[in-house]
């Protein structure tokens, strides 16, 4: 008998044959018997354990049990992510993933749950993973698609397609290796540019590093085509966690980077700096030095920069960071305390306010007005460690600007000039034809109270928590100084009409958190409450269902004439939808409002409207189940009317509505509606360029000589958001047609796909197709997301090939609707059409 350890001849095992064990296969037989009976209990849990079992025992049966597996999987994965068992849930999937490496289901959904986590770049590429396997996968698609916008933000494809940036930032790049500097840091290299401008410039080492791990990978990738893979080391880490000889075998003569943002600040360049100057950078040199090489010496571009800033009046900044109206929707919102967005400056930092926001102030719907000159807020250098050392602690910085335009001070518009060298520079103003954006420091002051030529504002400006602070603090008029960082009310000067209501608000005071007295809303639930025409359409059409309903009761010969009316508000964040439906009377309302102040706000508004404090509930507080909140609102009754949030702000609609509209026609009492009960999609034909450069790098020829576009283009979006129609720079090239219907209510009157056909009215080339919304809370009445006082955005499918029209052209869009996501794609429509 050969020994059992000999190894088979020519070194290839033979293959044993394995002979039936019926005790195994006993067991697997049991054990998927005993999943399918768990499963049918809803018992995800045990079920998944069985198939685990059963399915390593017996790989055999993957194929057979494939689908069970993966809806047990699923099921199980919800119940534990609702009880928070994270660590639990990412180890089921990676058990599911031993068993089927190349599923595209399972490496998808978890990738949905990696991104709801915040997990963006692990998310991506299992979404990517997921795509590979199968291309015409939907959901990876829509999924990697969504976060695409995450994790290549669309400003690279504006900045990679801004020529004249590019060539500053090469010119002093070129000018600094020329001059000396032959050892080279990329600091947050992003594609890789930068860097590889230093190495065609002639560097001898040249470094880089990235934080973001999609864009390290892209970095590398797009390094090795232009053929410098070995000749640029890539870092995947931050800089401030650089060592030398650690990481870099010594310190460098340059380093280069654009870590900034609109705020100058935001993206860290100065933490960064003052560790390279201490870590990683050659010492500057100095009056003791000037005879050194200038190999011998560090430097840094940009070289430093010049701060600008401008007071202005903007009412569409106005409305999305502050209550601009008195009532909506029958409602008055004298009570609702002081309502703000989050982001408010002081020279305090507060780690739960941001200090600014962005706009590009070109593009404001209804545009904006200077209320001062703009003026110089701070000048820094770049090159001299000690002065960044010493920003943050350097006092209060307090200027007074003359007022030249009568205005209401609504906010802070701030921009810089960035100096490359002493003659390269870039300015990011608002005039300026740049990839930036402004910095928008709100002001939250008193509604209606305006600055005049005469008036003088004094800003402060500062450097607190590596952030730039601009805060409008007093305005000094006819010699009296008027302070606007504390609360005060000029509409009603003279004493209180009543005493007791004040008295009352003064014990309220005194129960709460001084430091922060006042309500913080997202920037889109300000503009949501701002917005009088929402609220009083949804005041009309709930008025008509609720006293329909009650006609209904009153006729019915055993109706319990006290019997109430049940409405449900699942909105996503704020809304005063339900107490706009409780104030109707006779009506039971539910909000789906969870944080503690937001609620706090609406029993306030409840009672200063006289609203029974037993007309208003908060439904399910703090549920993880999206679904949980559709839900009886008991064992007998059903909703009179449920309203169901459809449209996202940046102008898609919401994931899973038809799923959400379908499980709430099942819970609706005869009679009963969703608010809305259609959404109507309409579109036109644009040409944009702007659409094209913020979406994709565009053109054939290399950016600055090397081949970035094919790399950074995979991360190329079909629909762009957040758009204003109204200020897109583009040319319309047909009237705005009917799209797709979303019906709510009427199942079957719902497709898939649609074909429309579109005529030309000017000739141009077809680069987008901007959509929006009518959305209609009932047959009559009807609110549009393109209306000018909407909290809504738009978005704009853009073409991967523009298509070239004449007028009178015909066009055939075919729109497809899955799972609540809508795609379009146009072609020429080439069927002969009648003549005249």
């Amino acid at each position: 008998m050969p020994n059992a350890s000999t190894k088979p001849k020519h070194g290839r095992r033979t293959r044993r044959r394995h002979r039936d064990d019926p005790a195994r296969n006993e067991l697997v037989s049991s054990s998927l018997e005993s999943a399918q009976q768990c499963l049918f209990n809803q018992d995800y849990g045990t079920a998944f354990v069985h198939y685990l079992l059963a399915l390593n025992l017996a790989p055999v049966f993957k194929d057979f049990a494939k689908d069970s597996f993966r809806f047990t999987l699923s099921k199980w994965a919800e119940e534990l992510d609702s009880v928070g068992r994270i660590q639990d849930l990412f180890n089921c999937y990676e058990q599911a993933l031993e068993l089927f490496p190349d599923d595209e289901v399972i490496l998808n959904s978890m990738g949905e749950h990696l991104f709801r986590m915040g997990f963006r770049d692990e998310a991506a590429g299992h979404f990517h993973k997921a795509l590979k396997l199968r291309p015409d996968y939907p959901e990876a698609r829509e999924n990697f698609y969504r976060v695409a916008n995450w994790l290549v933000e669309r400003w690279h494809f504006l900045m990679l397609n801004d020529h004249r940036r590019n060539q500053k930032y090469q010119q002093a790049i070129e000018r600094a290796v020329q001059s000396g500097c032959s050892t080279v840091l990329d600091i947050g290299t992003g594609t890789g540019i930068l860097g590889m401008c230093a190495k065609k410039a002639g560097a001898a080492e040249v470094y880089a590093c990235e934080l973001s791990k999609t864009m390290y990978e892209l970095a590398c990738e797009v390094v090795s085509a232009n053929g410098l893979g070995g000749s640029i080391n890539i870092l995947h880490m931050k800089s401030l966690e650089m060592e030398v000889p650690r990481d870099i075998p010594k310190r460098v003569s340059l380093v280069v980077t654009e870590t900034v943002d609109a705020g100058l600040f935001g993206e860290g360049i100065m933490e960064s700096l003052i560790h390279a100057w201490h870590n990683l950078l050659l010492p500057r040199q100095t009056d003791e030095n000037e005879s050194s090489e200038p190999s011998a010496t560090g430097r840094v571009i940009p070289a430093g920069a010049t701060v600008f800033g401008m007071a202005i009046q903007c009412p569409e900044i106005r409305r999305h960071h502050g209550l601009c109206v008195p009532k909506v929707g029958g409602l008055s919102l004298a009570d609702s305390g002081e309502l703000r967005s989050p982001v408010s400056c002081s020279s305090v930092p507060d780690d739960s306010m941001e200090p600014y926001t962005t706009e590009r102030l070109s593009r404001l719907p209804g545009g904006y007005t200077a209320l001062t000159l703009p003026f110089t807020a701070l000048n820094i250098d770049f090159n001299n460690v000690q002065e960044l050392e010493g920003l943050s602690s350097r006092p209060v910085q307090q200027m007074w600007l003359p007022v030249t335009q009568e205005g209401e001070l609504d906010a802070l518009a701030v921009w810089f000039q960035l100096h490359l060298d002493e003659d390269n520079s870039l300015s990011t103003g608002p005039h300026e034809d740049t990839c930036w954006e402004q910095a928008i420091y709100p002001v939250h002051t008193t509604k209606g109270f305006a600055l005049k030529p005469g008036d003088t504002l004094l800003v402060e400006v500062s450097c607190r928590d590596a952030y730039l602070r601009l805060c409008s603090v007093a305005v000094l008029r006819e010699g009296q100084e008027i302070r606007l960082d504390k609360p005060l009310d000029l509409t009603n000067p003279g004493p209180s009409q009543n005493p007791e209501a004040e008295l009352c608000s003064a014990l309220a005071c005194l129960q709460t958190d001084h430091t922060k007295d006042y309500c913080v809303l997202e920037c889109a639930e300000m503009a949501l409450l701002n917005n009088e025409e929402y609220h009083s359409s949804f005041q009309c059409a709930v008025t008509k269902l609720i006293s329909r309903l009650k006609l209904n009761n009153t006729r019915q010969e055993a109706a319990d004439s006290s019997e109430l009316v049940y409405v449900l508000d699942v909105s996503e964040g704020f809304s005063l939808l339900s107490l706009i439906a409780a104030s109707q009377g006779h009506v039971k309302a539910y909000s789906s409002v969870e944080k503690n102040k937001q609620q706090e706000v609406l029993k306030r508004l409840a009672r200063s409207n006289n609203i029974p404090e037993e007309s208003l509930e908060f439904w399910l507080n703090g549920t993880e189940d999206e679904q949980g909140v559709l839900q009886r609102p008991s064992t007998e009754k059903l909703w009179s009317a449920i309203i169901l949030d459809c449209v996202e702000t940046c102008g898609l609609v919401r994931q899973k509505l038809m799923e959400k509209a379908s499980l709430a026609r099942c819970l609706l009492e005869e009679g009963g509606r969703i608010f809305p009960e259609r959404i109507v999609v309409y579109g036109m034909l644009v040409e944009s360029d702007m659409l094209l450069l913020e979406s994709a790098v565009q053109g054939q020829e290399p950016t600055l000589g090397f081949n970035i576009a094919p790399f950074i283009n995979q991360f190329t979006v079909p629909v762009h958001v957040f758009l204003d129609f109204s200020t897109l720079e583009c040319k319309h090239l047909s009237e705005s047609v009917e799209l797709f219907v979303l019906d709510l209510m009427d199942t079957n009157a719902n497709y898939t796909t649609r074909q429309v056909k579109v005529k030309a009215t000017s000739a141009g080339r077809v680069t987008a197709i901007p959509f929006w919304y009518h959305i209609y809370l009932d047959q009559d009445i009807c609110v549009s997301t393109l209306s000018q006082n909407s909290h809504w955005k738009q978005a704009a499918v853009v073409l991967q090939e523009p298509l070239q029209v004449s007028a009178g052209d015909w066009l055939c869009l075919t729109v497809n609707l899955h799972k609540s996501t809508i795609s379009i794609s146009a072609q020429p429509d080439n069927e002969p059409r009648p003549m005249g």
